[in-house]
Parts: structure tokens; sequence; C-alpha cells
């Protein structure tokens, strides 16, 4: 599964690993549920669909009662340079089905994301192939700093909120 659609379970991966927390199987997805200096983090991969990880979303956030403020999606960009960072407190679907699911299950796109880049260099019609593909060589050494500046920033979101993350990671 080292594709470039999960990027955002690479980076959870990471961030949970970090912490010394492991996930665990659940309804609807994989759950770990963590403490940072006294806030609990529940952190989801979504076992259904991706174009439907919005039920997914739904019922984690119901069942442990996070307010959509809090919530922060992690997910692929092919609108973004390889290993750019991009965070935002609201916005548009940009095309990513599972943003588009969440989205419509919220009914608003007033939640945070954040959207790793992970470039568009493939020809025309074969996006899904580029998506759904191995990283490349360059990407994969890339990666070993990528990653630990995602996991960064999600600690960050945390932390120290949406603002500060957004003025600290953005274009990184």
């Amino acid at each position: 599964h080292d594709t470039r659609h999960n990027i955002g379970f690479k980076i959870v991966d990471a961030f949970v690993k970090e912490h010394q927390e492991s996930f665990e199987t659940d309804k609807l997805g994989d759950i770990a549920k963590l403490k940072i200096k006294g806030k609990t983090v529940i952190v989801l991969k979504p076992s259904t669909y991706m174009n439907l990880s919005g039920k997914a979303v739904v019922y984690w956030m119901k069942k442990e009662n996070i307010k959509v403020e809090n919530l922060l999606v992690i997910t692929d960009d092919l609108n973004i340079d390889f290993g750019k960072l991009r965070i935002k407190g609201k916005g548009s679907s940009g095309g990513h089905n599972g943003l588009k699911d969440i989205q419509d299950k919220f009914n608003t796109g007033a939640y945070p994301r954040f959207r790793f880049g992970v470039g568009a260099d493939y020809g025309k019609g074969r996006q899904v192939d580029f998506v759904l593909g191995n990283w490349s060589k360059e990407e994969e050494s890339a990666m070993i700093e990528r990653i630990p500046t995602s996991v960064n920033a999600v600690t960050s979101f945390i932390n120290a909120g949406l603002a500060n993350t957004m003025n600290e990671f953005n274009g990184k």
C-alpha cells in the first residue's frame, strides 16, 4: 500500500509510532488513542473505501464527541507540488473523492485539512494510475525528510492550533 494515495496513512502511522502507541481495528477503521499534553487525540484510518471515508469520520466524531474544528483530515493532493504541505481551515474538495464525501456528510467544507502534495507528473488520462502508483526513487528518498515534517505539522495543530500551524508549515 505504498502508493501516493496512501500518504495520509503513512503520516498518521509515523505520528502514532512517535507517540509509542498503536492502532486497533474497530468499527469502520483502525483507531489509535493517545494523550498529548493532556489532550486526548483520536487517530482514524478509515477502512471504508476512500470515497466513502466520510461515514467513518462522522461515526467517530459523534462517538467521541469531537468538534469539527478539532478534526484534521490528512490527504494526498495532485494540485500541489510533491512534498509541499498545505494546511487550511476550510475549502473545496479539490476533486478529491474522500474530501468530497466528508464534505457531503458534514454539509460543509469548513473543516481543517492537511494536504500533502504528490504532484501531477502523469500523462492525460493517467491520473488514477498515478495516484495508485508507487513513489519514484527520488520521491522515496525525499520522504525520509517529508514524513517527520508532516508529523511535526500534525503535532503543531494539536498543541498550537490551526493558525499557528498554517503560518509555520504552509508551503514548506
